[in-house]
């Protein structure tokens, strides 16, 4: 969840549970003080077992180590909860028992409470991650369709203009504008930012300069430092230099 979100749970969750106590305790000043004490243990449970042992072990399929650590995680929450029912005792009963609720001292309650909170948490993560990835395909489908059209389109003063993959020698950084160099003796300038346009541009294009992506069907020749196209000789840049020898002798 986005930071935002987090706090709004998070701020809802105080407010039910202190409902929820309020109406043991007969007093909501009480019942939020115990969830004060109680909030810090369910709030460090949480983001142990989802932030951590979720990803690390469970979404990776160690089902053991997963197994054998959430236990782990229950017995020490629980001996957390004793001390916070050992600190209301001492702080909001001033050591006497029958100040207590049964509810606030009864650790198995508390444990299915923080616990239920524990699994929506997870509930709602597991949301996000579906939605998120459910958009991430669709645009990653997006650019799977605009490459296989053969052509990209891009803002070019003020008018949108089309151009053939077939027809672009390179593609050269100017900033936040890029420059468009094609076969057709035609330069488009379009104010975008190379590494954005890379991510719209099919595999025949590769990036051998934070400055340069070539059409790799243009390139004439090349040696350890630069390679030729019909109009251009450019630098390629130590960052890209194994990548892009890679990718040519592969060809």
């Amino acid at each position: 969840m986005k930071q935002k979100n987090q706090i709004i749970f998070w701020i809802l969750v105080v407010v039910l549970l202190t409902l929820v106590f309020g109406i043991s305790y007969k007093s909501f000043l009480q019942a939020f003080y115990f969830v004060s004490f109680l909030f810090p243990v369910i709030l460090g449970t949480s983001r142990f077992f989802n932030y951590y042992l979720v990803p690390r072990y469970l979404m990776k399929k160690n089902y053991l180590k997963f197994g054998l650590y959430s236990i782990y995680t229950i017995i020490i929450s629980m001996y957390l909860e004793m001390m916070v029912i050992y600190l209301v005792f001492m702080l909001l009963a001033n050591y006497q028992y029958k100040n207590m609720t049964p509810v606030t001292t009864n650790i198995f309650v508390l444990a299915l409470i923080m616990y239920g909170i524990v699994f929506l948490n997870a509930f709602i993560l597991l949301i996000k991650i579906y939605f998120d990835n459910q958009k991430n395909l669709h645009v990653l489908e997006a650019e799977k369709e605009i490459k296989g059209k053969g052509y990209i389109l891009v803002r070019a003063n003020r008018k949108t203009v089309k151009i053939l993959f077939d027809d672009i020698e390179y593609l050269e950084s100017m900033g936040d504008y890029v420059k468009i160099h094609t076969s057709l003796q035609r330069k488009v300038i379009t104010h975008e930012k190379i590494s954005i346009l890379s991510k719209r541009l099919p595999d025949d294009f590769i990036q051998i300069h934070r400055s340069y992506i070539v059409n790799r069907n243009k390139i004439q020749s090349f040696s350890k430092e630069q390679l030729t196209l019909m109009d251009a000789v450019l630098p390629i840049s130590r960052t890209f230099k194994q990548k892009v020898f890679h990718t040519l002798n592969r060809k």
